[in-house]
């Protein structure tokens, strides 16, 4: 998924969204055979202290090709390092040159090779885009950091693989006529949501559910997510090239940066069946989520020795297997189903019998008609604190057989009658590393042999290997071809491989893939699409026989009239909004001229064309009338004799004479002494500019002769005192200035085609009572005029109010403005913050005080320019604000179960001591003298106490929770031998038979005395947590060191268990009160997960 290149960046393009390059004329002789394929290393010494911005590899060959690859040290005008595969020798090669490759470039972890990064892509090459890569490859932060291993003893390994193909003509494929199928576009990172509706759209019965949804000819697609899905669905079957999904996008709620984000395509299949199960309900299609994909296991735990067993019923949609350790689809669901044992200190409290051995495990009571299988290619690395893809080689059958071996999967409860045999229908594919990738999915629609590969826009037929074998994962060996290498084969991962799984039960597969026909689509959705789909064509009819016509674009007085001081001040006409005529080009010019007598009611006689031209200072101007000679040519000659630059279409001025009928008369001859002016009338007591006339004067003539003319133009008294001005250009500033009346028209160099602009000549005094007293003013004020939408950053999605000011109002003039608005006296209290263009979100920083001159400079964003601001109201001035630091502490009374949340403001000078005796006048303290601390708090652990001394500058209460409390007295008095140990609450959970440690509740210092017994301890845990006897007796202890419990008897000597001191942080040894947790499910922002590996996906509608 690839972009062409931004403003932004350095030419090379950086790997997010399809880029459409044009088919090259001609084609090099590619070979044909197996494609060549080759890898190249490269290791730069010496690499931060590389200078260049870009370094370029030497030269290596694939296919017969010189390649190389090219590289941004420090990043191609970003903080990543950026990379890309570059042609060598484009510039020698001949016109319309062109090739196709596969490739992947990689910077080599030289610590753990398996943290390699590694992105791959394919392009087609030419001269217009010789070099094609990943902008942002990796985070500069990481390649520096020495511990993380890219870079050692100050080299970095950076390798290639690429792989040439054959090109087949990408551009003129067609795949609905190759394969009775469409694709959808790529709208960003769109691919991982194309697989997976191309996968739902072929589940017919799906498909035929989602067409019976009630929806009306009212309805919105971009706001309806059914009628949006309808719509997509329809266009799938009966359009003849790829489909969009904007709409769909849109119904979602998402903006073009949510495109942007490669999401979970499981959690995106989990929330779009969510919302339409939800949209479903009550609708004679109610249900039909659960009858395809809802399915039944049951958790058990049996004990041992009593007779004693605890079930649970629950559904899923979907089932993840475990990829590592497991070669195939059967191994995971060994796996599932495999049972553990509870014993030891892990025994099972059974009601009534209290702690057992047990053994625990899942069977399934029933499988659904469509088994969705997610694979587990992704897994968070705790040592290395990040994700990682799991490549390794991984089989699937193409029929899965669920009850074999007896039935070892099914419960007791399961219905035998029911056969479990299931036939794969499709499989998605994800092909690149953990941060990115592409992603495409092989499909049977009818589970035929035949298998398709559904890649964006592109379906192609494929064979069986391809969709199953190639699609295990695993490694492969490529043969060198080239003498310059090493020609030993070399195995390489192969980084495509399937992450999703579907199959259909053998039983159910005639009701599922079943006939869908028009007969099942609405009314009103196929008159609508068809109607959509007419303008499509007739827009493709009128594409396609362009080049047989010319478009002429015809401006009257009429229209400049209409146009100028309303849509447009500078210049004449805005040429998209006159009247338009597509004409045959080689008709002739006169005959032209008739059609525009029908149309304007002008005979042919009365009727003189200028042609524009574009000057050299920007403006556009009638330059010249046509001559006779000309108008007795076709228009096709005449539009490339008009204009080079706007070759597409001929632009003309007609000029009318009306006579004193105001009945049209012919044009006056014109010599090479007359110019044509167009004059303009301004008001500054209206504020208003417009269009009153134009005029031909003999070059020779001076202005003080037309007086009387204009005066009549404007309705003033004949002898009425006025100013002319000339209107030059208006960019990249305004230029106006005087005209001297008393001088020749020539000496004031006018032209054909110059505007003048006039205006009563106003007394000195009243001069004053107007905003823009004269023309200049007034066209400066208009050129930096900018109508700003200001919205509360509270809700950042809603404009609250607009404001007409100028790009050139300071950073004063503007909070003023809004404090005006707001009623506020202030304005120093206002704080704005900038709009991302590319997010459409506020920008994380606001504006510092005066910190930028400009309205200008707060609405740009890189290169390009907003019209949204933020707004806060503050409860101080922002320059005092600035100077100080605000925490948000959560403080815990000692006594009452309660926890206030207090705004401390304070010097960012200060220290935590400060923020201490701050907090100490507001809140409620057990007694006078009590001490308090500030501790760190994440994920219920405590991770820091932090000294008096600390300065808060540096301390983030963004991600973490802050914490004060009472310091107990047991504490202050510690003798020689008491410890001072975390205590968290924890419970365990299994996920796919894998025990995980999860901390809940308030975690909490405990002192505990040499030789002290876990059973004296509980009397002061249970005092200070004020449990229950009933619920105490419940709960269970244990010490644990790195996430893993070991389980207390009431006679252990804790203190004895936390004499090491080499553990990498206090936090990760404590004593553990294991029990459920009751407390409500708090919904914690998403700050608090610091793992998070992708933007949560939301559908908002």
């Amino acid at each position: 998924m690839l972009v062409p290149q931004s403003d932004l960046t350095d030419n090379h393009q950086p790997m997010e969204v399809v880029a459409q390059p044009e088919a090259a004329n001609t084609v090099e002789n590619q070979p044909v055979e197996d494609p060549p394929s080759s890898r190249f290393t490269w290791r730069i010494e010496n690499f931060s202290r590389l200078n260049a911005k870009k370094h370029y590899s030497e030269v290596f060959v694939v296919g017969g090709y010189k390649w190389r690859i090219l590289l941004f040290p420090k990043g191609n005008n970003v903080d990543h390092l950026s990379m890309y595969l570059d042609v060598a020798d484009s510039a020698s090669l001949p016109y319309g040159w062109s090739r196709y490759a596969q490739f992947s470039l990689a910077v080599v972890n030289q610590i753990h090779n398996k943290y390699s990064i590694r992105k791959d892509t394919q392009h087609q090459f030419n001269a217009r885009e010789s070099d094609w890569g990943f902008t942002s490859f990796m985070p500069l932060g990481e390649l520096y950091d020495p511990c993380r291993g890219y870079l050692v003893n100050d080299t970095l390994i950076v390798e290639a693989e690429v792989v040439v193909r054959r090109i087949v003509d990408y551009w003129t494929y067609d795949s609905k006529k190759e394969t009775g199928y469409v694709g959808l576009k790529n709208q960003g990172a769109t691919c991982y949501m194309n697989s997976l509706l191309q996968t739902l759209y072929h589940i017919p019965y799906f498909r035929k559910a989602v067409y019976h949804m009630p929806t009306t000819e009212n309805d919105m697609p971009s706001g309806s997510i059914p009628l949006a899905l309808q719509s997509l669905f329809y266009k799938l079957q009966y359009s003849d090239s790829s489909v969009a999904t904007k709409e769909l996008t849109k119904s979602f709620g998402w903006d073009t940066h949510d495109s942007f984000m490669q999401h979970d395509v499981q959690e995106l299949n989990r929330v779009l069946c969510e919302k339409l199960e939800d949209k479903m309900k009550g609708t004679v299609v109610e249900g039909t989520i659960q009858q395809l994909f809802e399915g039944h296991h049951m958790n058990y735990i049996e004990c041992i020795n009593v007779d004693y067993k605890s079930t649970r019923k629950e559904s899923f949609y979907d089932l993840q297997l475990d990829v590592k350790g497991c070669h195939d689809v059967y191994a995971s669901f060994d796996k599932y189903v495999e049972v553990e044992r509870l014993e030891g200190d892990n025994k099972y409290h059974a009601e009534q019998y209290g702690l057992q051995d047990a053994k625990k495990g899942v069977l399934f009571i029933d499988f659904p008609p469509v088994l969705q299988l997610q694979l587990k290619r992704f897994e968070y690395d705790f040592m290395r604190d990040t994700m990682v893809k799991i490549n390794d080689r991984y089989e699937f059958p193409l029929q899965l057989d669920l009850d074999r071996d007896g039935g070892k999967y099914l419960s007791p409860d399961a219905d035998r009658r029911v056969r479990n045999l299931y036939t794969l229908h499709s499989v998605l594919v994800h092909s690149g590393g953990v941060h990115g990738g592409h992603y495409y999915a092989f499909i049977r629609p009818t589970l035929s042999d035949q298998w398709y590969k559904f890649d964006d826009e592109r379906v192609t037929k494929e064979d069986m290997k391809r969709a199953l074998e190639e699609q295990y994962g695993g490694e492969e060996e490529l043969p060198q071809t080239n003498p310059g290498f090493n020609n030993t084969p070399f195995k390489f991962t192969k980084y495509s491989n399937a992450y999703m799984l579907v199959y259909i039960r053998e039983s159910d597969k005639d009701k599922i893939i079943c006939n869908v026909d028009e007969k099942d689509i609405a009314e009103h959705l196929r008159e609508r699409l068809k109607k959509e789909q007419e303008e499509k064509e007739h827009k493709k009819k009128e594409k396609a026989e362009a080049h047989l016509y010319t478009i002429i674009k015809v401006a009257r007085d009429d229209d400049l009239a209409e146009q100028i001081g309303k849509d447009i001040y500078f210049d004449l006409v805005d040429h998209d909004k006159v009247r338009s005529f597509r004409i045959q080009k080689q008709i002739t010019f006169n005959v032209f001229k008739e059609e525009i007598a029908k149309e304007f009611g002008i005979p042919v006689q009365f009727q003189r064309f200028w042609l524009w031209a574009k000057r050299q200072n920007h403006t556009y101007r009638p330059n010249r009338p046509l001559t006779p000679l000309e108008e007795t040519q076709s228009v096709g000659t005449l539009r490339e004799v008009s204009n080079k630059v706007h070759n597409a279409e001929l632009r003309l001025f007609l000029e009318v004479e009306l006579g004193l009928d105001l009945r049209p008369i012919a044009p006056p001859d014109k010599t090479k002494e007359d110019i044509l002016l167009f004059f303009k009338h301004y008001n500054p007591e209206k504020e208003e500019l417009r269009f009153v006339g134009r005029l031909f004067v003999k070059s020779t003539g001076k202005p003080i002769e037309i007086l009387s003319k204009l005066n009549k133009m404007a309705g003033y008294a004949p002898d009425e005192e006025i100013n002319l001005y000339e209107e030059i250009k208006f960019e990249p500033s305004v230029m106006c200035e005087p005209i001297d009346k008393k001088i020749t028209f020539r000496a004031s160099q006018l032209e054909d085609g110059d505007i003048v602009c006039f205006q009563k000549s106003l007394p000195v005094e009243s001069i004053e009572q107007f905003r823009y007293p004269d023309v200049p003013s007034f066209l400066e004020y208009v050129h930096n005029r900018q109508i700003v939408h200001f919205r509360s950053l509270e809700k950042p999605k809603e404009d609250d109010f607009c404001l007409e000011m100028s790009r050139l109002y300071t950073y004063d003039d503007v909070v003023e403005r809004v404090a005006q608005q707001l009623g506020l006296n202030d304005p120093s209290k206002i704080r704005l913050t900038s709009h991302n263009c590319y997010s459409q979100q506020p920008k994380p920083q606001p504006i510092k005080y005066r910190g930028v001159d400009h309205l200008s400079d707060m609405l740009v964003h890189y290169n390009q320019t907003s019209d949204i601001l933020y707004y806060e109201v503050l409860d101080i001035p922002l320059p005092e604000l600035q100077g100080l630091k605000t925490l948000k502490v959560a403080f815990h009374h000692a006594t009452k179960d309660e926890v206030v949340i207090h705004t401390i403001r304070l010097p960012k000078q200060s220290t935590v001591g400060d923020v201490i005796n701050d907090l100490k006048t507001k809140v409620e303290l057990s007694h006078p003298d009590a001490e308090l601390r500030l501790l760190e708090v994440f994920y219920h652990k405590i991770y820091k106490i932090f000294p008096p001394s600390e300065k808060i500058e540096n301390i983030n209460d963004q991600y973490w929770t802050l914490r004060a409390e009472e310091i107990p007295e047991e504490e202050k008095n510690l003798g020689p031998n008491d410890r001072l140990i975390h205590v968290y609450h924890f419970t365990k959970e299994t996920a796919q038979n894998q025990m995980q440690i999860l901390n809940f509740g308030e975690p909490f210092f405990l002192v505990i005395h040499e030789g002290e017994t876990l059973a004296e301890i509980k009397v002061r845990i249970q005092k200070k947590l004020q449990v229950p006897d009933e619920d105490f007796a419940k709960w269970k202890f244990a010490f644990l060191s790195l996430g893993r419990p070991e389980y207390l008897q009431d006679s252990d000597i804790v203190s004895s268990r936390f004499q090491r001191r080499d553990v990498y942080g206090a936090w990760e040894q404590y004593l553990g009160l294991e029990h459920s947790d009751n407390a409500p499910k708090r919904a914690y922002a998403a700050n608090q997960n610091r793992h998070t590996f992708e933007k949560p996906v939301k559908i908002y509608n």
